[in-house]
């Protein structure tokens, strides 16, 4: 598992990398653990955490939810603990979920998968 872990690296910013790109939104947001990649849970709309997996083969994530610090191994399919990550180890307090504030469409539960 160790090497599938960056301690060092920071995350890519504050909300989902491609959901930021595309003007989207996201439900909650999850974190590489190899290269600091922050993309949108499988209930977002985008599913860019497990896209960046699909691309790139990084297996761990880990919430990048205020007060959560689990990991998720695509490989095994099971939770895991594991080290404190580089700071920000979450995304802002004020930065609501579903986020980011301004991009939730009124309608958006009906856009998200369960």
């Amino acid at each position: 598992m160790s090497t599938d872990i960056d301690l060092n690296v920071a995350p890519s910013g504050t909300g989902c990398v491609e959901c930021d790109e595309q003007q989207g939104f996201w439900v909650h947001l999850r974190r590489c653990a190899a290269c600091g990649h922050v993309g949108c849970c499988d209930t977002s709309p985008g599913q860019h955490a497990t896209a960046h997996f699909q691309e790139t083969g990084h297996p761990l994530i880990q919430s990048f939810e205020p007060g959560e610090d689990w990991f998720w191994d695509y490989a095994d399919e099971t939770v895991l603990d594991g080290p404190e990550l580089a700071a920000p180890t979450s995304r802002p307090q004020d930065q609501p979920s579903p986020g980011p504030a301004g991009r939730v469409p009124a309608n958006w539960r009906e856009l998200i998968h369960t």
